[in-house]
């Protein structure tokens, strides 16, 4: 149908049209939801050809591809924007100046849910916590819907009907069109610089996931991160948590003489950290964060324990990956921002410093305006080796130079993963080399080069397992 008579049917089909912009997961879960709410519904999006076109319900007629539609755009009574198409979008950016209300599925969502939201945004371990506290209300016997930007669209759990509570990981882009979202606990976890070729600079981005707070009964902040606390009203409930001893009701680390660190909430040892099976100071406060989100919540506390000693953490988030030559491979291909990548390599170098270890540190992609000197004190502190990969890789690089980096820190400029590991295979090969793992955690996207950061991980996963075939095959022809 062409645009011209798109516009036509739509004025004589009437008011009240709803137009969907971007035909991606959440797109099409928009599209479902709406058209079986009875909405007059319509979809634009700037690919020729959009993969799941094909699922779209019958009645949707007006499919508008190969550009967003403005002309369709200034018809709408709605429009419902997904994540991945910026406010600045020319098109968008006509309708707003035209007052047609922009929001996304998220606001669709809250509207229509009749259950407690538990709302979870942060630079990083959003998906880590959110999958925790999902798992914990699971565990303690309540209907869960864990989703938003975690893979399942927030409009899907409204299938279920039973359920009792939904668990939501929110991005900036998903909150920057959300209002009144009303969680009944809400968090931002941490912030540092990210999706600033996007918001503009921190102030844009801080804006945005701020957004979450809007409404919510109780909030939970992190002391260490000034910039997760809410403006809200003193007299909120709110928890804290932090990596020292806290005060009472508030959730924080505790060590003993003996050197052995607490989970702690007040003065309470709720848990050893050793009992955890996720590693590194970063899941202690993820933990935290989960367990101060369930309280208020409502989930019972010895359960989340019991919840906790089980959770192994998610894929390609500081995920083990094998051994090889007695060097560790962890694959933290999620970590696409610096403040992520700076979490890895404090957790992990945590680890190996007692044993004078270093880490091995794969870095580069999309870079997405971060300023990659921030990573100079821990590279110098934790890390002998950087290996730069993708389109980013010289500009990190140049960023990094541009630090007091240490003399000691060797860097190499690689631009794929297979030939990092070459690097990798050369620089351990000497009986100087410090290395003890090797970490992939490039703090950039992975869209130059891969479908995403999943695509990456995997791709660095197979390179790890090819060395223990190479292993074994030189054994057997020896």
């Amino acid at each position: 149908m062409t645009a011209h008579n798109a516009t036509e049917t739509l004025i004589h089909k009437g008011n009240g049209l709803q137009v969907v912009v971007g035909l991606g997961q959440s797109g099409l879960s928009v599209a479902h939801y709406l058209a079986k709410q009875g909405y007059q519904v319509a979809v634009t999006d700037a690919q020729l050809a959009p993969t799941l076109a094909a699922q779209l319900p019958d009645e949707i007629e007006v499919r508008q591809f190969g550009t967003i539609d403005a002309e369709l755009l200034q018809q709408a009574a709605r429009i419902i924007i997904s994540p991945g198409i910026s406010l600045d979008t020319p098109a968008i950016a006509a309708a707003r100046h035209a007052n047609i209300p922009v929001v996304s599925d998220i606001q669709l969502f809250c509207e229509a849910c009749m259950v407690p939201i538990v709302a979870i945004t942060g630079s990083n371990a959003k998906s880590t916590v959110t999958t925790l506290v999902g798992q914990m209300a699971a565990d303690a016997g309540i209907n869960v819907g864990v989703g938003g930007n975690i893979g399942i669209p927030a409009l899907t759990l409204l299938d279920n009907t039973n359920m009792e509570l939904a668990v939501l990981e929110l991005s900036s882009f998903q909150l920057e069109t959300v209002t009144n979202l009303a969680a009944k606990v809400a968090t931002v976890l941490n912030m540092s610089p990210d999706h600033l070729d996007r918001h503009g600079d921190m102030l844009g981005y801080h804006q945005a996931k701020h957004r979450i707070f809007q409404g919510a009964k109780s909030v939970v902040i992190n002391r260490e991160d000034a910039l997760t606390r809410p403006l809200v009203a003193d007299n909120l409930p709110k928890i804290s948590t932090g990596i020292h001893a806290p005060d009472k009701g508030q959730y924080g680390l505790i060590t003993d003489v003996e050197g052995q660190t607490f989970i702690a909430r007040g003065t309470e040892r709720l848990l050893s950290a050793d009992k955890l099976l996720m590693k590194g100071r970063h899941n202690l406060l993820n933990a935290q964060a989960a367990l101060a989100l369930g309280e208020l919540a409502g989930l019972p506390l010895e359960s989340m324990l019991e919840t906790l000693q089980q959770f192994t953490g998610l894929e390609h988030r500081c995920q083990y990956v094998g051994s090889f030559a007695n060097i560790d491979y962890f694959d933290d291909s999620k970590g696409t921002n610096i403040g992520s990548t700076m979490a890895a390599i404090e957790g992990l170098g945590a680890v190996y410093a007692p044993k004078d270890g270093k880490l091995l540190l794969i870095l580069g992609g999309q870079g997405k305006g971060q300023q990659f000197g921030e990573l100079m004190p821990f590279i110098n502190q934790y890390v002998s080796q950087v290996l730069f990969i993708g389109e980013d890789g010289k500009q990190i690089e140049q960023h990094l130079r541009a630090t007091k980096l240490s003399d000691d820190v060797a860097l190499h400029q690689c631009q794929t993963l297979e030939n990092a590991f070459v690097t990798i295979q050369q620089v351990t090969a000497s009986s100087l080399s410090q290395v003890q793992a090797v970490l992939l955690s490039p703090a950039c996207a992975s869209f130059d080069q891969y479908s995403g950061y999943a695509a990456r991980g995997e791709h660095f996963s197979r390179l790890v397992a090819q060395l223990d075939t190479a292993q074994s095959d030189s054994t057997i022809i020896s």
